[in-house]
């Protein structure tokens, strides 16, 4: 118990002070107020017209589809990420020493900072164009299920975090790992669903997507909150997909910590 009472402490405490450092910047948040209605607005000219003269596409009707498109946005400003771009900076720089002898693991001080970014996105992005999507465009935004959309989202937040820090991991070796983050956002944009939903990919790339943790950032979370989900024909009940969400999450944080160990023994701390 006071171990958990400790480490909720440090969250706290860096959260905190994240929020006011980022805070100073509030107005680089507010920029997303209108970059996300203005990307939605062009997702529903191209699906309306792409949907002219069709009830269904792919088992999604059109509705559905705008629903989708303004879900993944919202999903995007609680899940948004910054560990891979800040990971690299501190290994380029030698500053990582600094963190490398604290009595903290550099990772969970990394999840406490997001959650101090993300509470800023949650007042400066998030509310703002949740009102706009729903007032405005009158996208309906009440989940299938509560419980499991809070429970996915949470999940997609984790996932988007430990993917992004392994990614950054990588300027052990490279030392500047831009390009390699660069492929990345790249793939996961696109992979993960949130150009475009997974099933109107290729069957045989849904069938690799299923193996992949592209989908648990965005398609995931958004299928929960529409309240079904289906990839390469295969049709999983919300419980049973989330709880696949969440042992992607675990087999990913994994990885990440053997990455991690594998990176400390090559860091020297080379610019400190």
């Amino acid at each position: 118990m006071n171990f958990l009472v400790k480490k909720l402490k440090v969250i706290k405490a860096v959260a905190l002070v994240t929020y006011k450092e980022w805070s100073a910047y509030r107005t680089h948040s507010m920029v997303s107020i209108f970059v996300g209605p203005v990307y939605f607005i062009v997702q529903y000219y191209i699906w309306t017209a792409v949907y002219s003269g069709k009830t269904s596409l792919n088992g999604m009707e059109l509705s559905e589809m705008l629903t989708y498109f303004g879900i993944t946005t919202l999903i995007g400003y609680i899940t948004m990420d910054f560990a891979d771009w800040n990971l690299q900076m501190l290994v380029r720089t030698g500053k990582f020493l600094t963190f490398a002898l604290r009595p903290i693991h550099h990772r969970f001080f990394a999840l406490s900072q997001k959650i101090g970014h993300r509470i800023l996105g949650l007042f400066f992005e998030f509310i703002p164009c949740l009102f706009i999507f729903g007032f405005i465009f009158k996208i309906n935004l009440s989940p299938a299920n509560y419980g499991w959309t809070i429970i996915s989202v949470v999940l997609a937040f984790l996932m988007n975090l430990y993917l992004n820090y392994t990614i950054g991991l990588t300027a052990f070796w490279l030392v500047q790992a831009t390009g390699v983050r660069r492929v990345y956002l790249l793939l996961q944009s696109i992979f993960s669903g949130g150009l475009v939903p997974l099933v109107f990919f290729p069957k045989i790339l849904q069938k690799l997507l299923l193996f992949l943790p592209f989908q648990y950032v965005s398609y995931v979370p958004a299928m929960v909150f529409i309240g079904r989900y289906t990839l390469a024909g295969v049709s999983i009940p919300i419980p049973q997909i989330v709880g696949l969400q969440a042992i992607a999450v675990v087999v990913t944080a994994l990885i990440s910590e053997i990455v991690y160990r594998s990176s400390m023994k090559r860091f020297t701390g080379v610019g400190a």
